[in-house]
């Protein structure tokens, strides 16, 4: 991972956040509004997968590419987002 310094330092705010009104105005503060509509998209990709919908089902319902939708379920399969249902 490139730059894992500053990785480091984003996870250690995110974990400083006590609330889902500080964490929204935190995004909300440091993202634009592309990756406000990107990552909670990726997030879903992983939700209905993970639920068993088919690639290409996710990639018409959520507008993405397949590859996207290729790229969560690689991620899944390495054995990340065990805590996401």
């Amino acid at each position: 991972m490139s730059n894992s310094k500053f990785v480091n330092e984003l996870v250690e705010a995110f974990l400083d956040i006590n609330t889902k009104k500080e964490m929204k105005h935190f995004l909300v503060s440091i993202l634009t509004i592309d990756e406000l509509e990107i990552l909670p998209r990726r997030l879903q990709i992983i939700k209905l997968l993970k639920k068993g919908m088919s690639q290409r089902e996710i990639a018409k319902k959520l507008k993405v590419s397949i590859s996207s939708v290729t790229n969560g379920s690689i991620e899944i399969q390495k054995g990340h987002f065990k805590n996401i249902k």
